[in-house]
């Protein structure tokens, strides 16, 4: 009996080497032939394909993969008819969502989207531009940009369109931020006759929970530490927890086990603390997942 697959679409670009550490946290060791498009995965049930992002979400509509990772901005361009499964904010550089932004050169006169009337504007993002002009009231021309968009005020257009995750590439090509047109984050998505099959759909439902897990224990740590009963109530007081510390009995009946996963943002502040309220034998761990 042949094996069942699920076809899966990753992102290849900007997010690619992000998306292949989401997915090791995860579970999968994926490894990835040079010039290949066909990554392989430690998972006889998945196979993999890399597509760019911009082009995933018809690829997912038609059923040329059962699912992929792609940005809500290209499914909203698109128009593609697809289910998303979950949302997963991660990007190239930081845990936030990105943002397509009007922007104009700093010493320009247009000041506001209205300014910009009956001007050229230079975006990969056409279509969503062109709705977002025309609830503006406003009548511009709108010019696919093959790439390098930020260089092209204001000589090869009056504006721009443009997506940023920081702000330093708007920042070093002296652009202006005027409005904000969408913001997006990364998604799951999955064709709609795919998640009919109730294999496919417990498969990639499966992957969701596992990629969320990994995308929760980004910004945590476990901490594991030995505490006299006496000094528990001072530990307790003091530490923080998703939702309990687990308490345990040690060999030594007046010592205790305590475990808990916190904000790695707090660990520096709470170690010597923890330290000064009795703690002892203090372990720090890393995390792969956390499933609530």
């Amino acid at each position: 009996m042949k094996k069942k697959k699920l076809k899966f679409g990753l992102p290849k670009g900007s997010l690619e080497e992000a998306t292949y550490r989401l997915f090791k946290k995860a579970g999968f060791e994926i490894t990835v032939r040079s010039r290949s498009y066909y990554p392989t995965v430690n998972d006889d049930e998945l196979e993999f394909v890399l597509f760019r992002p911009q082009e995933m979400p018809r690829y997912v509509e038609d059923g040329v993969v059962d699912a992929a990772l792609t940005g809500y901005d290209w499914i909203v361009e698109n128009g593609s008819q697809v289910e998303e499964v979950c949302d997963l904010t991660y990007s190239k550089a930081t845990r936030q969502k990105v943002k397509w932004v009007l922007a104009v050169k700093n010493d320009s006169r247009f000041k506001t989207v209205k300014d910009l009337q009956g001007k050229k504007i230079a975006t990969e993002l056409v279509n969503v531009t062109k709705k977002y002009l025309e609830k503006k009231g406003v009548k511009a021309e709108v010019e696919f940009s093959w790439g390098a968009t930020e260089v092209k005020p204001p000589l090869m257009a009056d504006a721009i369109v443009d997506v940023t995750e920081t702000g330093s590439s708007l920042r070093a090509n002296n652009l202006r931020v005027i409005d904000t047109i969408l913001e997006s984050s990364t998604k799951l998505i999955a064709n709609q006759k795919s998640m009919k099959d109730a294999w496919k759909r417990e498969k990639i439902e499966n992957i969701a929970l596992l990629l969320n897990g990994a995308i929760q224990a980004e910004d945590k740590v476990g901490l594991k530490m030995n505490v006299l009963k006496t000094d528990l109530k001072k530990i307790l007081a003091v530490l923080p927890a998703l939702q309990k510390p687990t308490v345990s009995q040690l060999s030594d009946h007046t010592w205790l086990d305590v475990d808990t996963i916190i904000d790695e943002a707090v660990v520096r502040k709470i170690i010597p603390e923890l330290k000064k309220a009795g703690a002892s034998g203090i372990i720090e761990y890393p995390l792969n997942k956390v499933i609530y």
